[in-house]
């Protein structure tokens, strides 16, 4: 859990808004390509227990499965809705979220989008009107029967945020190939609370947009099984762990605030760079075959499809982006150094953020406790992603 230091009455908080469900308890598919142990009590549990968040926003809560689950559990648990939104979990705030894939059948999307609504009633009474316009309302990521706008209008009329999801990725994002110059082609820019970089970009790339730079930033982990659970998080300052908390965070209002945002370095995600569609060897954008196996299709990087997109060179004074390193990708962490690390400092927060270096040379060695130091300021040497596949740590 975050150190929720008193600061004129606010606290600091760890939240990840972009969590998938892969399973029902029923062991019913949520998202396809999702865990099967992706399970909303094992998400709150990893949450709390493992990963040390704050606040997650599960955004396959649009599900009545789903929806029936959370209700059971918080008759089972004696959890309870906050006054300002969000179920409080335990240790956690579960905030209710949805993702959805818009398409306009000619030339924009798919673009994938994330609504995020106050209560459980308030995402029943949107499931059933979104229900009337995808085809399996039990899955995720849907397409929706309905345009950008018609959705914006939807999501403020049952007092939710509107976020475009995974901004820049090649595949089913706003700026990918959901549009040509500007989101103004699709959405409303006066009905999008904030923009999530995604795991490919971060706060530098994104202000290269002139049109972003009046939307507050969010890095999440966008995750398919537990273990990716934070490995991108932002940092706020709130009175309370609460969805109209975090709104006046995203608005920056009466001292609430995103303080960092906490992502991969871009070159770790898996679409940084342009890369060949067959082989996946680096390319050039320019290039008319790729010179290792003369094929001739490529899979456009996020860095150069921002440079064709560039408006600006400069964005607005923001929170920091610290590059952060997720455990996993740190070379030799195995599971028993990772069981010993959790069992040692009690979450992964903790480890990143918490540990002093020496004491992490006591429980793991000194090579590895270097390694985690050395992720903390973004020292670490990367060799870059693309296609579809991660970056990687260089041990050297």
């Amino acid at each position: 859990m975050a150190n929720n230091k008193n600061e004129g009455g606010l606290g600091r908080y760890y939240a990840d808004l972009h969590i998938h469900i892969g399973r029902t308890a029923s062991g019913r598919p949520v998202k396809i390509t999702g865990a099967r142990t992706l399970t909303l009590a094992n998400i709150l549990r990893e949450a709390a227990e493992v990963k040390g968040i704050d606040i997650i926003g599960v955004i396959d809560s649009h599900v009545p499965d789903v929806l029936g689950e959370l209700e059971q559990a918080m008759e089972k648990h004696g959890w309870r809705e906050h006054e300002e939104g969000g179920v409080s979990a335990g240790k956690v705030t579960l905030l209710l979220g949805s993702e959805i894939e818009v398409y306009d059948g000619h030339c924009h999307g798919p673009i994938h989008v994330l609504v995020f609504l106050p209560t459980v009633q308030a995402m029943r009474a949107f499931s059933r009107w979104l229900g009337q316009r995808v085809k399996n309302i039990s899955l995720s990521s849907q397409r929706i029967y309905a345009s950008g706008r018609e959705l914006q209008a939807a999501a403020k009329e049952h007092g939710g945020w509107f976020i475009p999801a995974h901004a820049f990725t090649p595949f089913k994002s706003l700026y990918g190939k959901g549009v040509q110059h500007s989101l103004t082609e699709v959405f409303d820019p006066d009905r999008i609370d904030a923009i999530e970089l995604g795991l490919s970009a971060d706060t530098a790339m994104a202000d290269q947009i002139a049109e972003l730079h009046r939307y507050p930033y969010l890095t999440n982990s966008d995750a398919h099984s537990l273990r990716k659970i934070a490995r991108e998080y932002e940092q706020v300052r709130l009175a309370a762990p609460t969805f109209a908390e975090l709104e006046k965070a995203l608005r920056g209002e009466d001292g609430r605030t995103i303080i960092a945002n906490y992502g991969l370095n871009p070159k770790l995600g898996k679409y940084h760079r342009t890369v060949c569609e067959r082989c996946l060897a680096p390319v050039s954008p320019e290039a008319e075959r790729c010179p290792a196996c003369g094929h001739h299709r490529f899979v456009k990087g996020v860095f150069d499809r921002l440079a064709e997109l560039k408006t600006a060179e400069h964005g607005p004074k923001r929170p920091p982006y610290i590059y952060q390193v997720p455990l996993e990708f740190i070379p030799g962490l195995g599971p028993k150094a990772y069981e010993k690390l959790l069992a040692r400092f009690g979450t992964e927060m903790s480890v990143l953020h918490e540990a002093a270096e020496e004491a992490l040379a006591e429980t793991v060695g000194e090579k590895l406790a270097r390694l985690i130091v050395l992720a903390r300021s973004g020292a670490l040497a990367i060799e870059a992603g693309g296609g579809g596949k991660y970056g990687k740590v260089q041990e050297s």
